[in-house]
């Protein structure tokens, strides 16, 4: 316990000895530089490589917060640099996006291997290297500084594949959702026209039916007093038809 307690003590006094001989233009050309990085890939704000470590990513993120902080810095963007620190490391402590960024660099690393692949059949004392060295040889090549900035380049590409389809794909949803939003309100609309005629046509019963009464009513009263025109005589008093009468010659 006290060892680490020292030793977080010499990491505190490192830190201020630094911060003592760092001069203004070096704050303003970090907050230069963060500004300038690939949003999409907190790796990149922290100037840390793919295989940091969470404990890689604490100590970096204090060291650069403290050199790029408002109260130290007086870049007018240092606010800004600050809080896209704070946001990589939020990120890159957190389980799921780590492994998720992580799972785009190991695309990229494949995809890179494959294009090595096919250019080592075209040279073949590359290849004969390769074999001899058993492996070594590609692993030397991906820790190299070509490797290093052609993955770089490569995980933008994929990163920036990836959030085009997700903002693609939440386009759609709410596309949908809107939709879905614009059928209910129809549906609440029309239901709600259906009760109101409802009502009104309950509301007006009593008066339908006071109607039909006085109706029944007059009709009773017509047929009383209604005089019936004369039944016509008809020749053959079998046919209820009235017969035109028959010359005689």
């Amino acid at each position: 316990m006290g060892s680490s307690g020292s030793a977080t003590t010499d990491d505190d006094l490192l830190l201020k000895s630094f911060f003592a001989e760092v001069s203004e233009v070096e704050r303003d050309n970090e907050v230069i530089r963060i500004l300038a990085c690939f949003k999409l890939n907190p790796f990149e704000y922290l100037n840390l490589p793919f295989e940091a470590t969470p404990e890689d990513v604490k100590k970096q993120y204090r060291k650069l917060s403290l050199l790029v902080h408002p109260d130290k810095c007086k870049h007018p963007q240092a606010k800004e640099a600050f809080g896209a620190l704070a946001k990589a490391q939020q990120l890159l402590l957190d389980e799921q996006e780590r492994d998720y960024i992580l799972t785009q660099v190991n695309a990229a690393k494949e995809e890179l291997r494959a294009k090595r692949k096919k250019q080592l059949k075209k040279d073949n004392a590359s290849k004969i290297k390769s074999l001899v060295d058993e492996g070594k040889y590609e692993q030397q090549y991906e820790r190299s500084e070509e490797f290093q900035k052609e993955l770089k380049l490569k995980v933008r590409d994929i990163l920036t594949d990836q959030e085009w389809r997700r903002r693609k794909m939440q386009m759609r949803i709410s596309e949908e959702e809107g939709r879905l939003k614009k059928d209910e309100e129809e549906q609440k609309e029309m239901w709600k026209r259906k009760r109101e005629h409802e009502e009104q046509w309950e509301g007006t019963r009593e008066q339908r039916v006071s109607s039909w009464r006085d109706f029944m009513k007059a009709g009773k009263k017509g047929k009383k007093g209604e005089t019936r025109p004369p039944k016509l005589k008809t020749e053959d008093p079998n046919k209820s038809y009235v017969q035109r009468p028959v010359k005689r010659g």
